[in-house]
């Protein structure tokens, strides 16, 4: 292992690194180390590489698991600012190892990174070695909250995962560290003592207090503007938070104060160091702007329809990114070839991980001249009665560059205005295409963006190649500064990594040639046609759904492998199992036919590669992924429900509203409150409710949080709780996000209620509501939960929002506003969802006044669409909408009937008095009440309702106010 690093040094400083030493306090990752954190700021250029333990107490297992250490070895590279082409390079000291990038499966998998901490964030990738992640690679953006110009791209090398793929070996205590000593050897016993202390004897007290000690002391440094020495106390704060976080002592809410009050002690330190840096004179000098590209000035003629070629290169887009960027790049030049006079064939745009391709058959060569009329003055104003030019004709005639003699008059609304035709030349398809395609570019946009060195462009990950042909002709494209060549770039391992593109034509079948499916579709087809074959062949089938697109659009020739586990992994719960494959690998798993689990996986790899070498691989990441979950389950079978239950109250949930624990009795509390309003089995309600939560308090839900609820019901069952208490359990979590599964059973359901509402009131009350697109509480996907059970369960009606909500008060001190907030907040997503279910935009409207009780809203709405368009309703409605727009809204619903006279009114009291007052639902409404519409339009028609005399004005008024609020409380029938 001393080898490798010593390879990688050599390798990087050959490339203009200087070498710095590890820093002298815990860091979490290499990247902390003042080397990175501090010396990304400002404009100096800055290349560096340097060994960096890393200590990370939550990744503790007592040297156990094969691939998880509390202190791992990190080699850490900066490139600031970004060369181009660190791809390249970064692959380059892979081969400096001595990994032979073609035969290994080597990807680049989206990856978000951010330290909230230090107020740092960057765009990137995991890097994958035939499945194991073994570098983090990211594009700086911001770090103490500072906004970085020039980016640095930081790569991460995890050596010891590194070491045992180059090695052969499954468990890092066995790689060999120097010669005649393993690793194990060297650090077996720190490791398991480290890891008894962060996860069994941390004291957690004086902990914290520490970390208030190391906080208040980084502040003063930075008060005594010394920002070396203040960050190093930020780093002891960033450790501390660590060590109390392995011990299960971070709340939601703890943790949001602790990165805030790390966040601005790094900002703090981050400017002070921009500073001082600055009053140094910048000593590293500043780093260079890439120029902008040359604007094209000429352009080849073409002479006959011809294929348009675009490709937009980039490095690897997150696969969301590659559905998303085909849809805008294939608007946006359809619509812009559309504003042009070019004719041309169909727009087809084809997206992988590397480029966009956009192909348009039968672009026309050029497009036709253009007559147009620019209009001049009036000829009454143009000429005087001599008919002489007056100035204003003049000025005209002058703008447009002719004598007022070649005007001509046009004739407009009957006015006669003096004009000139002019002939606007068409331009050739070459011009046209290179400021259109450019434009493209300029305008892409994802929803996540980020910087390079490129200095104007911004986008998911950067574009670092531009192809254009129209037929063989190059078409070039100037953005920023990239400018569109003849060429492509295939895979990297490729031993013509760039290749010459001839022409348009074709061009899918060329790309094929080199390894490269462009058709999404087509590569779907691919990986499903390959893995079911892989599946059959072990007797079971392949589950591909909701992750063939992710899998599709992570690689450009796929290549799926059939991959095997050792059977006894299957004695851990299924849902563990898969949830591992997919979420954290993206294998497909197999299931025999009945549904059951096989010890069996497909990955997909990408391109070429030694099969059963990626398979190894693949195998010995899903072994040790594995170890991880059987180390959880059995320390977790080991603990009482009651045991993991208590360590609910050592996490913090919210200001003002106590511990997780605390949440849990409330969320049992509200249940039964619900259950005083509903029949419910109480006997399962009651246990599910004392139960409620506890497996957060387990390890593996600490470590996977989305199995919680799966946990709760499996920890249960085993613990000898009856099915229906562990049904609940399970059901209390869901619906997890939109179109999720819902409670099957009444105890499942008002948990599931109580869970959302007690959340809903209490962060409301405190004021803790989403604020534009930031909602770290899951406030929106709550409230949309909340309102999907109810509406899927009509024996739960008298279970309104305003009811719900002020059961979930009880206890808290949530304000009448704060509670009407909250519920409207309630009916915002009960209305994005009946949009999203595609239900017309008017319909939705008029039954939002019911959605206090989401189910009878949808029988409200199932009704209206059944009665819509149907001549009698419709003639009701518009009756309706009429009284309402006529009466003040101040008008009370009471008259003196003995004042009415005239035949029309008379007329409309009796059908009024005679309709039933007893009906629910719309249906019934309408059937009840459609006999009013013609003594409705024959009041209008025939009474004057706004009477001299206040009396029958004052009676007329109350009897259509009386009709209006009989109607009100079915529907809003102004929005029909």
């Amino acid at each position: 292992m001393q080898d490798a690093l010593l390879a990688l040094t050599k390798y990087w400083t050959d490339r203009g690194c200087i070498v710095v030493q590890p820093f002298n306090t815990e860091v979490g990752a290499g990247t902390l180390n003042p080397a990175t954190v501090l010396r990304v700021l400002g404009p100096e250029p800055w290349r560096v590489a340097y060994v960096e333990p890393s200590v990370r107490p939550d990744d503790a297992r007592y040297g156990e698991n094969p691939n998880r250490l509390q202190t791992h070895t990190q080699f850490q590279v900066i490139l600031k600012p970004d060369p181009g082409d660190p791809q390249e390079l970064y692959l380059g000291s892979l081969e400096a190892l001595g990994i032979d990038v073609r035969a290994h499966d080597v990807r680049f998998v989206e990856d978000n990174w951010a330290s909230p901490a230090l107020g740092a964030w960057g765009l990137g990738w995991e890097v994958w070695l035939d499945g194991l992640e073994i570098t983090q690679f990211t594009y700086f953006q911001q770090a103490g909250g500072m906004t970085l110009d020039p980016v640095s791209v930081e790569i991460t090398y995890g050596i010891e995962r590194i070491m045992m793929a180059l090695q052969g070996v499954d468990h890092f205590k066995k790689i060999a560290y120097a010669p005649g000593i393993s690793y194990g050897e060297a650090f077996g016993q720190a490791e398991y003592e480290m890891s008894r202390y962060y996860l069994d004897d941390a004291d957690v007290e004086r902990n914290k207090k520490l970390y208030q000690e190391f906080a208040g002391e980084a502040q003063r440094m930075i008060d005594a503007r010394l920002p070396v020495p203040a960050h190093s106390f930020v780093l002891k704060c960033s450790h501390l938070f660590n060590v109390l976080d392995a011990r299960g002592a971070i709340s939601t809410t703890e943790r949001a104060r602790a990165f805030a009050r790390m966040r601005g002690l790094a900002r703090g330190v981050a400017q002070l160091w921009a500073e001082r840096r600055e009053e140094l004179g910048h000593p590293l000098g500043v780093a260079e702007v890439p120029a902008l590209a040359p604007v094209p000035s000429s352009f080849e003629d073409v002479v006959a329809p011809s294929t348009l070629l675009f490709e937009i290169g980039t490095e690897e887009l997150p696969p969301h990114e590659v559905l998303r960027t085909v849809d805008a790049v294939r608007d946006a030049v359809t619509s812009k070839l559309g504003a042009t006079r070019l004719t041309f064939g169909a727009v087809t745009v084809h997206g992988t991980p590397r480029r966009i391709v956009v192909v348009v058959p039968a672009v026309s060569p050029r497009e036709p001249d253009a007559e147009r009329t620019v209009r001049g003055p009036r000829v009454s104003a143009a000429f005087d009665a001599d008919g002489n030019p007056t100035k204003a004709v003049q000025g005209f005639a002058r703008g447009q560059g002719v004598d007022v003699s070649a005007l001509g008059r046009v004739v407009e609304n009957d006015v006669e205005f003096v004009a000139l035709t002019k002939t606007d030349a068409g331009r050739g398809a070459v011009e046209v295409l290179s400021g259109l395609l450019a434009e493209v570019v300029s305008d892409l946009r994802a929803e996540k963006n980020m910087k390079w060195n490129d200095p104007k462009l911004s986008f998911t990950r950067p574009v670092r190649w531009l192809l254009a042909l129209l037929g063989s002709t190059p078409v070039p494209v100037s953005v920023s500064s990239l400018a569109s060549g003849t060429v492509t770039r295939v895979h990297r391992t490729a031993s013509s990594p760039v290749v010459e593109v001839s022409t348009a034509d074709g061009y899918p079948e060329f790309l094929a040639s080199h390894g490269i499916q462009v058709d999404a579709t087509a590569r779907a087809a691919s990986i499903v046609e390959a893995a079911q074959a892989l599946a059959a062949s072990v007797g079971g089938v392949v589950e591909v759904d909701g992750l063939l697109d992710e899998v599709t659009n992570l690689v450009e020739w796929p290549t799926p492998i059939l991959g095997s586990f050792e059977e006894r992994y299957l004695e851990l719960p299924g849902q563990i199992l898969t949830t591992v494959m997919r979420k954290h690998q993206r294998y497909l798993p197999v299931r025999s036919a009945d549904g059951s689990l096989l010890p069996h996986f497909v990955a997909v790899a990408n391109g070429e590669v030694d099969v059963d070498l990626v398979r190894a691989g693949n195998e010995a990441v899903l072994r040790a992924r594995y170890e991880d979950a059987a180390f959880f389950w059995r320390a977790d079978l080991k603990t009482p429900l009651e045991e993991m239950k208590s360590g609910l109250a050592k996490l913090t949930f919210a200001d003002k509203l106590g511990s997780m624990a605390d949440r849990a009795s409330r969320i049992a509390a509200l249940a039964g409150r619900f259950a005083s309003v509903v029949s419910v089995d109480r006997e399962t309600l009651d246990r599910a409710g004392a139960l409620a939560k506890f497996d957060l308090g387990s390890q593996m839900v600490i470590e996977l949080s989305s199995l919680a609820g799966v946990m709760a019901r499996e920890y249960a069952e085993r613990a000898g709780e009856t099915p229906e208490v562990a049904l609940a359990l399970w059901e209390m979590e869901l619906p997890r996000s939109a179109g999720d599964a819902l409670p099957s059973s009444v105890p499942g359901a008002l948990l599931s209620l109580a869970d959302r509402f007690d959340l809903l009131a209490g962060l409301f009350g405190i004021g803790a509501q989403p604020t534009g697109s930031s909602d770290p509480f899951g406030l929106r996907r709550a409230a949309l939960g909340a309102v999907t059970v109810l509406r899927a369960f009509p024996d739960l009606r008298e279970i309104t929002l305003p009811v719900a909500l002020s059961l979930a008060s009880e206890g808290l001190e949530v304000s009448d506003e704060a509670r009407e907030t909250a519920r409207e907040f309630a009916v915002r997503r009960y209305e994005q969802a009946l949009l999203d279910a595609g239900h017309e935009h008017r319909f939705v409207q008029a039954v939002l006044p019911l959605a206090d009780s989401p189910v009878l809203a949808d029988e409200t709405l199932t009704q209206l669409e059944s009665l819509a368009g149907n001549e009698s309703f419709d003639a009701l409605a518009a009756a309706l909408q009429r009284v309402r727009r006529i009466v003040p809204a101040d008008v009370v619903a009471s008259y003196d009937a003995s004042v009415l006279t005239e035949p029309a009114e008379v007329a409309l009291h009796k059908a009024f008095d005679g309709v039933s007052r007893d009906v629910a639902g719309l249906a019934a409404f309408v059937a009840a009440a459609e006999g009013l519409t013609a003594p409705i339009n024959t009041f209008f028609d025939e009474v004057l309702v706004m009477a001299e005399d206040p009396a029958v004005k004052a009676a007329r008024l109350g009897l259509l106010a009386s009709i209006r609020d009989f109607a009100a409380p079915v529907l809003d029938w102004t929005q029909l």
